[in-house]
């Protein structure tokens, strides 16, 4: 029968109003409401952000801000199994000021704790866009960091899942510096896209690795579209994909307008024909 293996969920945020018109960003104050709307949606899950800014009001980092999560999954079965680390972006674990680097280091590590009490799986390490990992003092602090907390990691069964842009070759050569199986991979369709990647090439390198995956798409060398009206190749992605294992959900982070619901079932009905598989 027509059956669905992986959880499918949203990026947080995306079925809501804009929060002070960002496109990604938790909706400080009215978070709550996204569990109800994705529970209306059949949704299994909800990707929670934790944004530097205002980052002292996500309930993330406080103790009775775990307790509301825990209680709002509870009474609506939407889970939280993944965070986005989008804090990461602003201040890199990697940063040349240690004074930053540290300060993200006790932000991650408030963070397992916070994640090993919901029950999460994954959080993503986004190391894109400001900070990329592009050169090699970069790769170096980067490397130092995460080899520091494998153990932490390990013990607490919890993914350090990472979102790169870097080219498949050097993203395996970085992935094998690391001895811990849970330092795994966020894939991101809409911007390997964007980058020219060959996502088959991409999933021969560290398809196995792979533990949570964004569905985005994006022209090349732009932004987000509309789910189809870009140059991902999800054809191409998701026949390539059924050769691994892959037991992670599919995060919906794909294009939104304003008010995010009507464009996010659209898109939905469109991709729901790769996410559901015979069985």
């Amino acid at each position: 029968m027509d059956s669905v293996k992986n959880l499918i969920g949203t990026m947080q945020g995306r079925l809501l109003p804009k929060y002070q018109g960002r496109n990604q960003a938790h909706p400080i104050g009215y978070w709550q409401k996204e569990f109800l709307v994705a529970k209306e949606i059949g949704l299994d899950c909800i990707e929670f952000i934790l944004d530097f800014s205002g980052v002292e009001h996500n309930p993330l980092v406080r103790d009775e801000g775990i307790y509301e999560i825990q209680q709002i999954t509870n009474k609506t079965g939407v889970q939280v199994k993944t965070i986005c680390g989008d804090y990461f972006m602003e201040k890199p674990l990697h940063s040349s000021d240690n004074e930053v680097a540290e300060q993200s280091l006790s932000v991650l590590m408030k963070l397992l704790v916070s994640a090993k009490q919901l029950g999460v799986t994954d959080i993503v390490i986004p190391c894109v866009d400001k900070s990329s990992l592009n050169n090699k003092k970069n790769e170096s602090r980067f490397i130092s960091v995460i080899q520091s907390i494998t153990n932490d990691l390990e013990n607490l069964n919890i993914n350090l899942s990472l979102e790169m842009d870097l080219p498949p070759e050097p993203f395996r050569k970085l992935l094998d510096k690391f001895q811990s199986k849970n330092i795994t991979v966020n894939y991101d369709i809409g911007n390997s896209a964007s980058l020219g990647f060959d996502s088959v090439i991409e999933l021969d390198s560290y398809g196995d690795r792979i533990s949570d995956i964004h569905i985005k798409d994006r022209t090349l060398g732009g932004g987000p579209v509309i789910l189809g009206e870009g140059a991902a190749n999800f054809d191409l992605f998701f026949d390539k994909l059924r050769e691994f294992d892959y037991s992670g959900p599919f995060i919906m982070q794909a294009y939104r307008d304003n008010e995010g619901v009507s464009v996010f079932k659209k898109q939905l009905d469109w991709v729901s024909r790769y996410l559901v598989q015979k069985i």
